[in-house]
């Protein structure tokens, strides 16, 4: 049987290409926590948990995530058997309420090791990969018209991404509406443009906001108003055509089954992060589709290794009806795989190797480390 043998945690720190701005920060640098599972045959597995803009975001901060790895769930899972990822994921469930992050990434580098040690990818250890490539959205999210409407361009030339979500809800609605409706007049028929406010509104805020994108030919909007207030996105799912879509109101299955009994939503975001995993995210997508809704890949800007694990999820989908955003190893200035995901002809491609796919740089990883790096280890006995 092969056990658990040593869990290690360590904190990335990431330089962006630049600003990117949210309605409740402006994110410079992305911090990772990187997990790695070693086994006692020798194999190992590794995982992220990434969240954004610390904990102006979500409940969960970069160091809180590490404090409960380390602290509680790593306890629990030393001389545990390696293989068998549901009973490892029920057991944690049970002793560490919420931390969704954190479980996300002990779960992933599981999944990992348990795809290397059968030499399957793990798409196949969820029935398998049905597309080898999924289409990829870029974010404006400069604050800036003229400089947004210069890298959407850039981007198209460059059959990079044709898929544009803006990052709005930090000036006024009419001001927003102005700088979604300049961008998609310069971009046409050749780019989707969707907005995302998270969060940032009042109802009465986004019927004038929902109400002027969608005249601006704006396809979606995200997350318009408190993920709390399901009432008001089911009046603006109903009262207007442009698609509403919940982002930071999925937390698990539990919150999908909501969603959908409420009908607060046309489309779900979905988070492998934010859903506690990636059995809990595969959970949220089959609520989704049996609801009859859009599905859309969504991301915390997670490096090319969260992004890999999430990709060998989502080719698992037939379906994507909006997509994915699974870009965030883009907005790195560096990244830290050995060999780096590969984005080309408005898609990334899902890495084809055992486990999730991919290797990590050890320069790249030392480069950016926080600090020395976490380990616990299991006592022979």
């Amino acid at each position: 049987m092969t056990k658990i043998d040593q869990i290690e945690t360590m904190i990335l720190d990431i330089p962006t290409i630049r600003g990117h701005v949210l309605s409740m920060a402006t994110m410079r640098t992305q911090t990772a926590v990187l997990v790695r599972i070693r086994c006692s045959d020798g194999s190992e597995g590794i995982g992220e948990g990434t969240t954004i803009g610390g904990l102006s975001y979500g409940a969960e901060s970069p160091e809180g995530i590490q404090s409960a790895i380390d602290t509680y769930i790593t306890p629990l899972l030393l001389g545990r058997e390696a293989d068998n990822v549901n009973g490892a994921i029920q057991l944690i469930d049970k002793l560490v309420k919420g931390n969704r992050i954190a479980k996300t990434a002990v779960e992933i580098a599981l999944w990992d090791g348990l795809g290397k040690r059968l030499g399957v990818p793990v798409s196949q250890l969820f029935g398998g990969a049905v597309n080898q490539k999924l289409p990829v959205a870029w974010t404006l999210a400069s604050g800036n018209s003229d400089t947004d409407i210069a890298e959407a361009q850039e981007m198209i030339e460059t059959r990079r991404h044709n898929i544009f979500k803006l990052k709005i809800g930090k000036r006024s609605v009419r001001e927003d509406v102005a700088h979604v409706a300049r961008i998609k007049q310069v971009v046409g028929d050749a780019a989707s443009v969707r907005v995302d406010v998270n969060t940032a509104w009042s109802l009465q805020e986004a019927r004038w906001g929902l109400k002027g994108l969608q005249d601006a030919g704006c396809e979606l909007v995200e997350q318009p108003v408190a993920a709390r207030y399901r009432r008001a996105m089911a009046e603006l799912t109903k009262g207007y055509e442009i698609a509403v879509m919940a982002d930071e109101a999925l937390n698990g299955p539990e919150d999908a089954l909501a969603a959908v009994r409420e009908n607060c939503a046309d489309v779900f975001a979905v988070k492998v992060a934010q859903s506690g995993g990636l059995k809990r995210a595969s959970e949220v997508i089959a609520i989704g589709q049996a609801a009859g809704l859009g599905l859309y890949g969504g991301t915390m800007l997670e490096t090319g290794l969260g992004t890999a694990a999430a990709l060998q999820l989502f080719a698992t989908i037939e379906t994507l009806h909006w997509g994915t955003e699974f870009f965030g190893p883009l907005l790195l200035t560096d990244g830290i795989l050995a060999e780096p995901l590969i984005y080309r002809d408005f898609c990334v491609e899902v890495p084809s190797g055992p486990g999730i796919g991919v290797t990590l740089d050890p320069d790249k990883i030392a480069a950016f480390r926080r600090g020395a790096q976490r380990s616990m280890k299991a006592i022979a006995g």
